[in-house]
């Protein structure tokens, strides 16, 4: 039977017509500061939390609800004649409900230039206590922390006078839920202010839940799309859907992998992605040739595939787009012309990622599950380095070569291991991505490119271990290779280079994409 209830909201979303209600029922309300003076503008007959502790809320209101009148009254079991006892001895009520939501620290951290103080101030100390208090004897007390909860609480109480037990225990639950996201948004902001403290001991994550999925990556798989708290700029949580039906698991990925392809580049790209490898990628000096150019890529793989841009849609590139089937296009906007175009097909979906070229700030997370543990490294925001960039070969690649082994080293760097790309200019010809073996996936981008791959370059995400795609290579008539070298053998690919006039570039770097 709840006869007394603790209120103390940060968030006061109908917390009026919850109280009321409450009160209509007999039940009689303590509450603290801000909540008991909007629960007595509203008419309502309010307890001050002083009035239970006999103290005054002090410290600027730090110290208010930390007094054994509150915190007996909340963890006493209603079936332990020894506990019940003691409140009557002390003369110290039970506390029937507790509903509370904490300091917002989460909208207080993402605000612009936030002080260190202010952020600080709004750690919540009492609040998490009382809803630990309150989900601890949950089978004496209800514990309310979330807003949506009121209305099924009220309808149990007004059809049965009281909440069960099984009401109690899922509330419980989500208290230990709501303290752990809160504790950990707190330990993140102050590690990210740390700074150098990259990889704790321990790793507590939290994520807040976008939307439930229709399925996983298979029709008979469950799955749900979750967030980084934080604003997330230029990653697929912050896109705006502007057309199209829900993106689903598949789409989420290849188009987070179209992503981060598309932060490699400065000048007007395109990137086609499919199974979350790049298919076509050019840049040029607009937007419509470089989608001009990435379709020519490889027209047969971009169908059905994931397109962004790193520079808006006009009506004229949106002509073009329409020509085919894609699932999704990406870009920081669309003209009117161009939404026109492109919502006449009501399947394709349409993102806009205002800042898709922001690079990920340092300190982020690259993470992999794998069955009972998870993976963790910092991010690849790295490409090469211009200085450590060594020729080995006698033959030295042309300035136009060299722009296009670093371009199609931008490509590989995102394709699956073993993964291949070759480009001509600044487009690509044929992307051989995630073999067992480098050869194949060398003769893949070969095969993908035909005649093309003539006076072509060639980026390889990892060293040769072997002459053999050097060989493929020359036989295809490519003109300059880029790799990280490091390979013991290393000396006999330099060599089968020399041999057919082939220009070899070291960068030092691996980009391994497992």
């Amino acid at each position: 039977m709840i006869k007394r209830v603790l209120i103390s909201v940060s968030d006061k979303t109908g917390i009026v017509e919850m109280a009321r209600e409450l009160q209509n029922m007999g039940v009689e309300i303590i509450s603290t500061g801000g909540t008991a003076k909007t629960l007595s503008d509203a008419g309502l007959k309010v307890i001050n939390i002083s009035d239970v502790t006999g103290f005054p809320e002090c410290l600027d209101g730090r110290v208010k609800t930390l007094h054994p009148n509150v915190h007996a009254g909340i963890l006493a079991m209603r079936s332990n004649e020894e506990h019940m006892k003691q409140l009557k001895e002390l003369n110290i009520e039970t506390i029937d409900m507790v509903i509370i939501n904490l300091y917002p620290f989460k909208q207080t951290i993402l605000k612009e230039n936030i002080e260190l103080e202010e952020a600080i101030e709004n750690i919540d100390i009492g609040g998490p206590t009382m809803i630990r208090a309150a989900a601890k004897n949950y089978q004496d007390v209800a514990v309310i922390v979330d807003p949506s909860d009121y209305s099924s609480v009220l309808e149990e109480l007004k059809s049965s006078k009281d909440i069960s037990l099984k009401t109690k225990f899922k509330l419980a639950y989500k208290v230990f839920e709501h303290t752990s996201h809160y504790d950990t948004l707190i330990a993140k902001y102050l590690r990210d202010k740390i700074g150098d403290e990259i990889f704790p001991e321990t790793l507590s994550l939290t994520f807040e839940k976008v939307q439930d999925m229709r399925y996983g990556e298979n029709p008979h798989q469950r799955a749900v799309f979750y967030k980084e708290v934080g604003a997330n700029v230029g990653c697929i949580t912050s896109a705006k859907q502007l057309h199209g039906k829900e993106l689903s698991y598949n789409n989420i990925g290849d188009a987070n992998g179209a992503i981060e392809i598309i932060k490699e580049f400065d000048e007007p790209t395109v990137v086609a992605v499919k199974h979350a490898n790049p298919c076509g990628v050019a840049s040029a000096s607009n937007i419509y040739d470089a989608y001009v150019k990435a379709y020519e890529s490889d027209p047969v793989s971009i169908f059905g595939g994931i397109i962004a841009a790193n520079r808006e849609i006009d009506e004229k590139t949106a002509e073009e787009i329409s020509k085919i089937f894609v699932e999704i296009v990406i870009a920081p906007s669309f003209t009117e012309g161009a939404l026109n175009i492109l919502t006449q097909k009501k399947n394709v979906r349409l993102l806009q990622l205002e800042n898709v070229s922001a690079k990920l700030p340092e300190g982020t997370y690259d993470m992999k599950k794998v069955a009972g543990g998870l993976l963790v490294q910092n991010y690849n925001n790295e490409l090469l380095n211009m200085d450590d960039l060594k020729c080995v070969t006698e033959k030295k690649p042309t300035q136009e070569e060299m722009e296009s082994l670093i371009f199609a080293m931008k490509v590989v760097k995102h394709t699956k291991s073993n993964g291949i790309a070759l480009a001509k200019g600044k487009q690509t010809i044929g992307v051989g991505p995630g073999q067992t073996n480098r050869v194949t996936a060398c003769k893949i981008a070969i095969e993908y490119g035909g005649e093309r791959t003539k006076g072509a370059v060639l980026a390889s995400d990892a060293f040769f271990p072997f002459a053999d795609c050097v060989e493929a290579a020359a036989a295809a008539g490519i003109t300059a290779i880029i790799q990280p070298g490091g390979s013991i053998r290393d000396q006999e690919s330099i060599d089968a280079c020399n041999k057919y006039g082939i220009a070899m570039v070291f960068t030092g770097m691996r980009h391994f994409k497992h």
